[in-house]
């Protein structure tokens, strides 16, 4: 037998976007909803919320999202607006993927830092998954999770200067006497200059 329940077994009911929305804001109104240009919803919450929104939603049993999917980070400084007069945003996003095994329902929950001190409280007492998940975007973007038990480099080498995943980050010459750059080979990060 699977420990992860089919969806067969699965002993509850998915709740409806909008029904999961609207628990979330009765704890947490500053809440937002939104929504991608593909059509995928998701719910922001404040960075001081974080923690407490995740024990939330893995404990109120209704929602119980038991599995932390994917946590990522984004850097917003080069995304397009879709007003011309919009001033650009330079945050960091971390988002978060999450499953519920007995409800069988998703949800994509979403927290915005500030580029200059990024950080986000650890999920790791809720989701244990979340250590490396927060590691790689420590390491890759520089958003710390204070309460994280042992936040350092994954990928990159301990000594390694700069967030290679930021859109202003300016690749080094070289590193440990390995030359990075060939002639003529450009590190542009994305397709937005």
């Amino acid at each position: 037998m699977s420990l992860v329940p089919s969806r067969n077994q699965c002993r509850g009911t998915a709740q409806s976007f909008d029904a999961i929305f609207a628990k979330v804001l009765v704890c947490f109104p500053t809440a937002q909803a939104g929504s991608s240009p593909n059509g995928a919803r998701w719910i922001a919450v404040q960075p001081s919320d974080m923690l407490d929104a995740a024990r939330f939603l893995k404990t109120d049993p209704d929602l119980s999202f038991d599995s932390l999917c994917c946590l990522t980070g984004v850097d917003l400084l080069k995304f397009p607006v879709a007003d011309k007069d919009a001033v650009p945003c330079s945050d960091l996003v971390c988002v978060y993927d999450l499953h519920s095994t007995v409800h069988n329902h998703e949800l994509r929950v979403k927290s915005s830092t500030s580029r200059e001190n990024p950080a986000i409280p650890s999920v790791e007492s809720v989701w244990g998954v979340a250590s490396f998940f927060e590691r790689e975007a420590f390491d890759l973007l520089g958003v710390s999770f204070p309460g994280h038990h042992d936040l350092r480099r994954l990928l990159m080498p301990q000594d390694w200067v700069g967030y290679p995943l930021r859109k202003d980050y300016v690749y080094p010459e070289s590193y440990g006497g390995v030359e990075l750059k060939r002639e003529g080979q450009t590190f542009e990060s994305g397709p937005y200059k």
